[in-house]
């Protein structure tokens, strides 16, 4: 099993505005402008909050968003308007170590979902790509208890204006 978190921040290190809004992700560019469509194509599984999943069941088609993955959300709801979604309740390291030895899983989204796996030492790949977009408050990517952890980073590319730093442990 390899567990991947593969996303986008601000310069200052937030995901998401304080308000849990990405309008500043899609004001300064589109996932056409990445490599994510490869990422994705070897996935088999992807991990996300609800929030998250508010947003991409804000899309058009969000049903048919991740069509070739096994798709969790982590919610208090019994289920979910859009298909595709399973919904997963729980201790997100205990979920996505029960997943099987032979998945590669994405963390999509939030620190609600990434910390828990983080001070269990299971990320094993970071993909973050960094937004010229300084925030100065909002929701910030790592937030886990554990203070100091190492990655090795394996490369860096541009996509636009956005810059990718690749890590892995």
């Amino acid at each position: 099993m390899s567990v991947f978190f593969y996303g986008c921040i601000t310069l200052d290190g937030y995901l998401a505005d304080k308000n849990h809004g990405l309008t500043w992700l899609h004001e300064t560019g589109s996932p056409e402008e990445t490599d994510c469509d490869n990422f994705y194509a070897a996935m088999d599984i992807t991990v996300m909050g609800r929030r998250t999943f508010d947003e991409i069941a804000r899309l058009e088609d969000a049903a048919s968003f991740y069509p070739t993955t096994e798709n969790y959300v982590f919610t208090h709801a019994g289920s979910l308007p859009q298909k595709g979604f399973i919904p997963v309740s729980g201790d997100p390291a205990e979920f996505v170590a029960g997943l099987g030895p032979d998945k590669n899983i994405w963390i999509i989204g939030g620190n609600t979902i990434l910390a828990p796996l983080l001070e269990r030492d299971m990320v094993d790949h970071l993909i973050v790509q960094v937004a010229p977009v300084l925030l100065g408050e909002g929701i910030l990517l790592f937030t886990q208890k554990e203070g100091q952890m190492r990655f090795r980073l394996d490369e860096v590319r541009q996509y636009g204006q956005f810059a990718e730093l690749i890590y892995s442990r």
